[in-house]
């Protein structure tokens, strides 16, 4: 199957519809969004309930550094 090129740069499949394009894109976006959040949430929950002080943080950087790379393979993708 042949892709289309739009003057923007993004390609797609001759099936897919511009609204399921959206709809894909969306739910990558919240997800990376939730990837980057919950581990933050997780580790200051863990905090307060073991009286600790250094998991929320680390979990923002680990929730941080899982969503910058997920975003580093979905550019990486699409420019193939």
């Amino acid at each position: 199957m042949q892709r289309h090129e739009y003057p923007s740069g993004m390609t797609r499949e001759p099936h897919a519809s511009p609204i399921g394009e959206a709809m894909a894109w969306a739910s990558r976006i919240m997800a990376i969004g939730l990837v980057m959040f919950l581990p933050a949430v997780a580790g200051s929950w863990l905090d307060s309930r073991l009286g600790t002080s250094c998991l929320g943080p680390a979990g923002l950087a680990l929730g941080f550094s899982a969503g910058l790379a997920w975003l580093v393979q979905i550019a990486r993708k699409r420019n193939r």
